[in-house]
Order: C-alpha cells, then structure tokens, then sequence
C-alpha cells in the first residue's frame, strides 16, 4: 500500500469518454502531462502504473488519436523519467514503441531530436541489458525519418558509433546486433533516405553481415532474425533509386551471396557456394576482353535453414531495379538457365519457381525474372538460332536463344503444376514480360503456339486477376514484332477447346451479327455457335475480346463485382479493359484480319463510349483510333497490299460517318475527363484524308470546328492532342486550299507555340512544320503579318527545348524557302530573316541531339533553295557566310555522320556560283570537303562505319557540284587543296579514285 495511488471518482462525462481507446489514451496522457519532475517519491508509481496502462491498450490508426497528442506526450514523458531509473527507461522505450508502431505515428522533427537525443544518451549511459529497448524504440523513432537525423548520424553511424558497434560481426548478443540492423535498415528507408556515405556504410555492413559465417554459439533463431535485419536493411539500401556499387567485385558480392542464401536450407542443396559472382563479357557491350579474374574462394556450406523466405528475393528485385540493366546483362548466366545439358541441373530462380514448396515465395521469385526480362529487348534483340548450329564452338546468340527456349520450357511446367492463383498470376505475367523482349523474328518457329495452347483454359479462371493476366499474355502476343507468320496461324486457324467455346454458351455470336440483334439487344437469346462454325477469316481471339467486352459473365455467381449496370452483369471491369486493349493490339499488328469486321468493331467502340465508367470509354476511343490508323497504314504508298485487299473508301467513308454521328462527340466535350478528349481528338486525327473528302459537309466542319475550340482547352493534354491534329489536317488536299482554315490554324498553332507547357509547344512545333510543308499551294493567299508572324514564332521555338526545337528548325527552313521577293525586300522582314538564319546556325553548332542538328542542317539546304535568297551578295555576306562557316564546321569535325551527310548535301544545294560569296568563301567550302572526304573513314564509334559509304557519296557530289560552278578565279583554291592531298599521301585507293572523277568530269 506504500506506493498505491489515491483514488479520485471520475465525473460521468470522463467515464463515457473513457469507453473508447481514444478517451482512455487522452486520460492516461493528460494524467501524464499533469506530473512534473519535482514531484514527491509518489512519481516512480505513478509514471509505473501509467505505462502500463497506456501499454496494456491496443491502439490502430482508426481510434482517432491525433500524432501531435502523442508526439506532445513523447516529448514530456522523456522529461520525466531520469537515465538512473533503469526500469522505467526501459518502459518508457516501450511506451514509445507502442504507440508509434500501432498508431502509425512518423514524428515531427522536434519529437524526433528529443527522443532520438534521449535514447543516445540512454545507450551510453544505462546498462547493457536495457540495450535492446532502446535500439527498438530508436528504430522507431527514425521509421522514414533518416534524412531528418543528421544531426545525430555521427554519434549513430560515425566511426565508433553505436550502431556500428552493435550491428559488427564480433558482437557476441544476437539480439543487440539484430536490433542494430534494424535501426539502420529504418534509417536507410525511403526515397529520400540518407547521403552517399552513410547510406554506403550502412550497404557494407548489411553486406558483411551477410557474407560472414554463424558464430558456433549463437542460437539458431535468433542468427536468422540476424540475417532478416541485413536482408531488409539492404533492400531499403536499394530502394533509395539507382545505386552506384563500389567497383565491379562489391555487386558480384552482394548476387553471390543473396543466390546462396536462395537456396540456404534447401533439402538436398549442399554446394560450395563462390564468394563472389563474376559477369560474363557481352560481346554487343565489351569493346575488349575480360580479364579473367583469379578463382573466387569458396564458402563452406551451411545449415541455417530459417532464412529463405521472400526478404531475400525481394532484396534481390530491389538489386535488379537499382542497377543499370546494361550491368546486370553479364549476371543472366547465374539466375536464368540455358538449355538443359547432362548432370544437376544449376540453381537458378527457375529452381524457386519450380520446386520451392511456398506459394509466396514462388510469386517473389517470378517478380524477380519479369524485373530482369522487364526492357531487355536489346539484349534479347542478339538471340538467334535460325541458322544451322556450329559444331566448333557456341555462338552468344545461340546461348541467348537457348536461354529463351529455357525459360518457355520452365514456365510452361511451373504454369501446368502451380494452383495458388496469386502465383498463377505472376507466372502469366511473367510469360507475357518474356513474349515483350524476345525476338521471335529470329527464332525457330514452334514456341508461341504451345504457350498459346496452353493458357486458353486460364480464361475461364475463377479469379479475375488470372484472367486478366491472360489477356494481357495474348496482347503480348498479338503486339510482339507483329505480324508474325506462327501468331497469324493461331489467329486463323481455332482448335475445337478454344477460350471461345464457353463464351458461346452464354449466347456469343459472330460479329458478322448484325448490330441490331448483336449490340442494342444484349438479353435477346441468340442461337449458339460452334467454332468450326465461325465465319473463314475472323480471329477467334478478337470474337472472344468482343464478348468478354459486350455480352453478360458466364457465371453469374462469381464473387467479382459486376463491371456493368442492368439485370445480367457483364464481365469485371479490369477484364473488360483488358480485351478491349488486346482488340487494341490486335488491330494494330493485324488489321487485315480484322477489317472484315470493321464496322462491328466501331460499333463496340460506340458501345463503350455510351458507357459510364471513363476508362471503359477512353479504350473505346482508342480502339476507334487503332482502325482509323490501320485503314491510314493500308492507303500508304510503300504500303505492297493489292487495292482489292484494302477497305473500300465507300465504306471507310460510312465507318466515319457512323462514328462521328455517334457518341463520340460526347467524348469530345467530356470536359470533366481531359484524358477522354485527349484520346477523342487522336480519334479525329486518325481520318484517312481521301475518305475526310467525301464526308458530308457537317461532319468536316464539326471536326474542324471541334479541334479549333479545343486548342484553347485549360487543360495541357487536350490542347496538345488538338494542336497536333490540326497539323494532320493541315496535310489533307481538301483542307490546305481553304485560305480560311489554313489562317485559323496558323493563328491556333501560333497561340499554342507559346504555351507554358513544353508538351503543348512540341505538339505546335510538329504542326508548324506541316503547315509550312504546304506553303507553296496557298503562299500568295496569305497575308505578309502571318507569314512575318509564323517567322518569329519559329525562330523563337529554335531556342526552345530539343523535342520542340526539333520542328522549329524544320519550319524555318520551309518559311525561308518559301519568302518571296516582294517580302525579302520589305524592311520589316530583313531583320526577322537574319535572326531566322542565326538560329539554325546556332543550332547547327550547339550540343543539342543529333536529330536537331539533322533537322537543322537539311533546313538551311531547304532554305538555300530559294532562288529569291539574297545568297552571296552585300547585303547577305554576314549572316549567309555564318551560314556557309557553320555547315563546313559540321561536316569536317561531327561525330555523326548522318549529320556530316546532310551538311554536305545542303552545301551542295546552291545552284550559281555567286551564292557561294567570293574566291575565298568558296575556297573555305571546297577544302572543308575535300579535308572531310580524307578523313571519312575516321570515328570512334564504330556505329557509324556503316554511314560511310553514303557519306563518300555524298561529299564526291558536292564537290563534284562545286566544281562544275568553278570558275577561273577559283582555280587556285582548287589547285592548291589538289597539291596539298597528293603531298600528304593520305588518302586511300577509293578515296583518291573520287577525287580524280571529279575533274575527269570537269
């Protein structure tokens, strides 16, 4: 009774509160807050029995509880409770724990400097058996708080710090160097998780906690609790973005030892595992050999068989997103299998897929392949086994290819045994990130169709996200280096077991069903078709999309929700997005297997568009815009398809009515969803210009008058996809007469080129470029104040950034070809034009990509084409010898030979002498040449060696041009580069051969 505290009856309002959580905490804390450090003996009692309370209670996020209360309550209670009572630090640390933890409580800055603060001085101060209490609460404390702990990162992770101390290989207390490793692992977490070197401190001693071995008397338990803190903390390590390992041993390191411990504890896995992991040479990466470095020593296996779990694989995963895929290309041997050779097969993530008996863990090791095959279509790219195998050695290649082939065998046999459906749905993923990066084109036919066989009865999967990974394998399938011969033949020709036949006893019928009774009458039963019954022609794949898109569930009691309103409920609505992106798919990599069912497919599209529910409707305009760009693709000159084989214009002309009569329109106004009229607007511009024509004159005028209100749309990505359909438009022969049109477009791309939002000026950009593509129909139709206005916008736009610069410089070289005589010799153009050239010489000279330069040295040829240009005479010699000075810098001294090509030709567009300026300018122009042909086989880059040839081509040319304008006073400059090639002696056999043609031509 010595210590008991005094009773006091509670008021009948604190009792109600104290019925909940919330009210319970807010007594015990204002009880808390009440009590100061000078109070009588009666405080150790009170601070006791106030803990506990607040520790016996079980709180979570939802009881209101508001993170300042327990921040403030943190923050007194540390006040209260001195080093030397041992027991109540160790309480207070667990209070601390508690509430944090359970209420989800990230603490302000000011609690986290006091506490943290608290706890250091704890740990240098209290004994060593409060140790593990206080690293706990620390790592608490500084849960996702790591970059706001730079004050005490010295005392924590500096030399002699106590985290370093704890977390050593030699500390002999399992559960101080496990709580250690847990503090470091919080402090490391987030994006913005700490700087470089304390981040690489705590990445070395995860690392070396794991590489060393388990001391003899540690219990086994705990050494796994251990290796779960270094497992953790280095996937916090890595998930902070792209990490710079030390050296190439320090990666090899952290792979080696995360596959052992893959594999620790295994039944029957007892190998010597290398310290070390060493990447194979890439001969499309490795420009001279790998050393081979000396035999790695072994580690001796062992028995700790507690760590393999998911911590380990998801580590690895965070290692395949941090490093750059170029450097893991060399590790592939370690963790992806090739062919099946004689003896054990290796370990390698396809052994977890196959034979791990955790469904979880099979999952995490299935996100590790999709991460690698995830943008390796480079890589991949080399694979090929086409040509017969060699007996003498194995091409890389043909290991790819092998490797490829493995990986469809292994997942084929994990997808035939696995049952968990979440498992079954990352192998499927899996495959389809496999179908995305493999070169089939230069594979042996034979690995699609069995895998396409195969996940047919996965269609009628009780589980959504089963099928809808399906569906996203047979989009993989119907985009991959489409079309491909061994996928047109799946499409065409449908065993008897299709994924199609379930669906037709719901009612499905071909699309050839007239829309009255196929789309307006969905709960009209129809008559059942079989599939050898199908109309000759129509992919199965896209009749099975359609009705998973527009007819009822085949099971009306499957626990998805419904994705539809009225009194049969269709498929789930991740389903219905998916088949309508495989249509999507589809179209796109087959049109002439679907354009027989151009007119139903539209009018799904219309259906989707009537709905509800906006991504239903945004894939429903993007399947409008994937027909209207297939019957674009068949009406293309180098398109080989016979006429008869494309859609008719008469009906390509109907589908476009019957569109634009239609929901789309709706679409187009749908100011409350700009993703929807963004996508509508791509729909407009996908119009084929012969069918536009033959539109009836209301459905022209509602595109064209659409797309101009919409450029002054608020919102950045309907302005842009309006913009750059007006630059469609602009091309079409009915629309680029129209002076009217064509001056309300100019001054909507004009407004649009000084929008804030680069997206939007890009878009203007391309479509000033178009629009002054066509100048020369309608030149002397438009005013001189637009023209003078186009010319200032471009030549702003070629100080812009490259993607908008790119057309900017493309727009300059058309409006200066195009300036006539009468607007050359106005005052208010002279200024105006110099400006315009000095921006493409700029721009030619500067570091920008290499397609600007491109586009920036074919503009000043297209520019020299003027014969109105005041080429060569007084009042060009500055700005056209700028001119003539930067395409001679660029053609003896850029990297890039495609840009080296296109100066030579625009030197060699001028047609008379005098627009090469005097004797020495022209001089200056042939011995840039003449020095650019010597050295044209000179480069670094050894990608650029198949450039020379039309690089050669190009500068004999220009110089042979050159040379028939010559005249008596140039002779000299010609002689004088002639002596100086044949004293050097430089040039080689074919080289010297061009140069004699040229006078032999003379």
């Amino acid at each position: 009774y010595r210590y008991a505290v005094p009773f006091s009856p509670l008021a009948s309002g604190d009792r109600e509160d104290m019925g909940s959580v919330a009210g319970q905490f807010s007594h015990y804390a204002s009880k808390l807050r009440s009590l100061r450090a000078g109070d009588p003996a009666s405080l150790k009692t009170q601070l006791n029995l106030l803990f506990d309370q607040l520790i016996s209670e079980n709180y979570s996020p939802n009881h209101n509880i508001r993170p300042e209360e327990v921040c403030a309550l943190l923050i007194h209670v540390t006040r209260l409770v001195p080093l030397s009572q041992e027991h109540l630090v160790v309480k207070l640390c667990q209070l601390t724990h508690h509430l944090l933890n359970q209420l989800q409580v990230i603490v302000d800055e000011q609690t986290l400097d006091v506490c943290v603060c608290y706890v250091v001085r704890a740990l240098a101060v209290c004994s060593l058996w409060t140790h593990s209490e206080v690293l706990q609460a620390l790592s608490t404390l500084i849960y996702g708080n790591g970059p706001r702990c730079n004050r005490h990162l010295i005392e924590l992770l500096g030399d002699g710090g106590v985290l370093r101390l704890y977390s050593d290989p030699s500390q002999p207390d399992m559960e101080l160097r496990r709580a250690a490793l847990t503090c470091m692992a919080n402090l490391c977490l987030g994006q913005a998780s700490l700087e470089d070197p304390y981040r690489s401190v705590c990445f070395r001693v995860f690392l070396q906690t794991l590489q060393s071995p388990k001391p003899p008397d540690a219990e086994e338990l705990l050494y796994c609790t251990v290796i779960q803190g270094a497992v953790k903390g280095l996937q916090s390590s890595l998930c902070g973005g792209k990490w710079r390992f030390g050296g190439q041993e320090e990666l090899g390191a952290l792979l080696a030892v995360l596959k052992r411990l893959m594999f620790q504890g295994c039944p029957g896995v007892c190998v010597e595992w290398p310290s070390v992991l060493y990447p194979a040479p890439l001969p499309q990466y490795e420009t001279c050999s790998t050393p081979k470095p000396p035999e790695p020593p072994q580690n001796p296996p062992t028995q700790t068989s507690g760590v393999r779990d998911c911590g380990v694989l998801l580590c690895l995963l965070a290692v395949v997103k941090a490093v750059e895929k170029r450097t893991l290309y060399g590790y592939w041997s370690s963790f992806i299998p090739d062919a099946p050779i004689g003896g054990p097969p290796p370990l390698t993530l396809l052994t977890v897929v196959l034979k791990d008996p955790s469904p979880k863990v099979r999952a995490c090791a299935l996100q590790v392949v999709s991460a690698l095959l995830d943008g390796s279509r480079q890589f991949l790219g080399v694979a090929e086994d086409l040509a017969p195998a060699r007996t003498s050695y194995t091409p890389f290649s043909f290991s790819l290819a092998t490797a490829v082939r493995e990986l469809h065998r292994s997942l084929s046999l994990a997808l035939l045994a696995e049952a968990s459906a979440h498992t079954l749905t990352q192998i499927i993923k899996c495959l389809a990130h496999l179908v995305c990066n493999a070169p089939y084109n230069r594979l042996r036919p034979g690995l699609l169709s069995p895998l396409w066989r195969q996940i047919q009865p996965y269609l009628r999967h009780r589980d959504v996200n089963v099928r809808v990974s399906v569906l996203t394998l047979y989009g993989a399938l119907v985009s991959t280096q489409a079309p491909l011969s061994e996928v047109q033949l799946l499409l065409t020709h449908t065993s008897q077991e299709t994924g199609l036949s379930w669906r037709q006893r719901e009612g499905f019928s071909s699309p050839h069903t007239p829309p009255s009774h196929k789309y307006h009458n969905s709960h009209t039963p129809r008559g059942s078709h079989t599939p050898g019954e199908e109309e000759p022609g129509v992919p199965w794949l896209l009749q099975l999309c359609v009705s998973l898109v527009t007819q009822p569930k085949d099971d009306q009691s499957d626990s998805e929700g419904p994705g539809g309103g009225g009194a049969t409920a269709l498929e789930p609505s991740p389903v219905r997005l998916e088949a309508l992106q495989v249509l999507a798919h589809l179209v796109r990599g087959y049109f002439p297997l679907c354009q027989a069912c151009l007119c139903e497919l539209g009018q799904v599209s219309a259906r989707c568009l009537r709905e509800t529910d906006p991504s239903i409707q945004l894939h429903g305009a993007k399947l409008l815009e994937e027909l209207g760009t297939g019957i674009i693709q068949q009406y293309r000159p180098d398109n080989s398809q016979s006429e008869s084989c494309r859609v008719p214009i008469s009906q390509v002309v109907q589908f476009w009515v019957d569109v634009l009569s239609g929901p789309l329109n709706g679409a187009l106004q749908s100011h409350q969803h700009p993703t929807l009229q963004t996508s509508a607007c791509d729909t407009l511009s996908s119009i084929l210009p012969q069918a536009f024509t033959q539109l009836p004159e209301k459905s022209q005028v509602l595109c064209v008058t659409v797309l101009l209100g919409l450029t002054y749309s608020d919102n950045s990505l309907v302005k842009a996809a309006a913009v750059r359909a007006l630059g469609v438009y602009i091309l079409f022969p009915c629309l680029r007469e129209d002076v009217m049109f064509v001056a309300d477009t100019a001054n909507a791309i004009l407004t649009a080129l000084d929008d804030r939002s680069p997206n939007v000026r890009s878009k203007a950009a391309w479509s000033l470029g178009n629009l002054t593509d066509t100048l020369i129909v309608f030149q002397e139709e438009l005013s001189d104040m637009l023209v003078l206005q186009m010319l200032q916008s471009a030549t702003k736009a070629a100080f812009d950034k490259d993607r908008v610069k790119s057309n900017a410089v493309r727009a300059l070289g058309n409006l200066l070809h195009f300036l006539s005589v009468s607007q050359l010799t106005r005052p208010g153009f002279q200024r105006p034009l110099e400006e315009a050239v000095s921006a493409l010489v700029t721009t030619v000279q500067s570091e920008a990509t290499m397609k600007v330069r491109w586009n920036a040295c074919y503009a000043l040829g297209n520019a020299f084409r003027n014969p109105a240009l005041p080429l060569g005479t007084h009042y060009s010699a500055s700005w056209s010898g700028d001119a003539f000075s930067a395409l001679c810098c660029v053609v003896t001294s850029c990297q890039n030979f495609k840009v080296r090509i296109k100066s030579a030709a625009a030197l060699s567009v001028p047609a008379c002498r005098h627009c090469y300026g005097d004797a020495e300018r022209f001089g200056d122009v042939w011995r840039s040449l003449a020095a650019a042909l010597e050295h044209s086989e000179e480069t670094q880059d050894f990608l650029e060696y198949r450039y020379c040839s039309s690089l050669r081509h190009t500068l004999t040319h220009t110089l042979t041009h050159l040379l028939r304008l010559s005249q008596s006073q140039d002779m000299p400059a010609l002689g004088m580069s002639k002596e100086e090639g044949e004293q050097n002696g430089t040039c080689s056999g074919e080289q010297d051969r061009e140069i004699t043609c040229f006078w032999v031509q003379v």
